[in-house]
């Protein structure tokens, strides 16, 4: 009888000790995957940010390329990415820490403070070369993305 009690005391122990190893094995799993995971979602977040500020301007190029409404002119202290069309002008440009945009008529004239936030940066550049437009927008880390993109609107753009 005292045996049997003895025996049914460590089938207990026994199977309490393998739960608890089951139970450490999930839960190094679950961390492990949890890191895994927060790595991943980090990495993706920064190149979506990397990558938006050039993939706006592309879509925005793509969109006014006609013929002559594509340009880069001054702007402020910089430079700006002017669409036109219609007797509308969108300028794309980088002012105080930020992508801007600002849509006006082609004949009033406003301050780069006026424009729309449209994200933060660390600083733009902008060029066109026989229709060669050069982008090189600067992340807030110290990072910079390029975008070169042949205009199809011709002769028309230009600096």
């Amino acid at each position: 009888m005292k045996r049997e009690k003895i025996q049914h005391h460590m089938d207990g122990l026994l199977l309490l000790l393998l739960f608890g190893v089951f139970a450490v094995c999930v839960l190094s799993v679950l961390l492990t995957g949890a890191r895994a995971y927060r790595r991943l979602t980090l990495r993706d977040q920064e190149a979506y940010r990397r990558r938006t500020c050039v993939q706006y301007i592309a879509t925005r190029v793509r969109q006014g390329d006609i013929e002559g409404g594509v340009t880069v002119e001054p702007f402020g202290e910089g430079d700006a990415l002017a669409l036109t069309a219609d007797g509308y002008v969108t300028r794309v440009y980088w002012h105080d820490g930020w992508l801007k945009e600002l849509y006006t008529d082609e004949d009033v004239q406003l301050a780069p403070e006026d424009g729309e936030k449209i994200m933060e940066l660390g600083g733009l550049t902008m060029s066109m070369d026989d229709g060669l437009l050069t982008v090189e927008a600067v992340n807030g880390d110290g990072t910079s993305d390029t975008l070169r993109l042949a205009l199809r609107g011709g002769e028309g753009g230009g600096q």
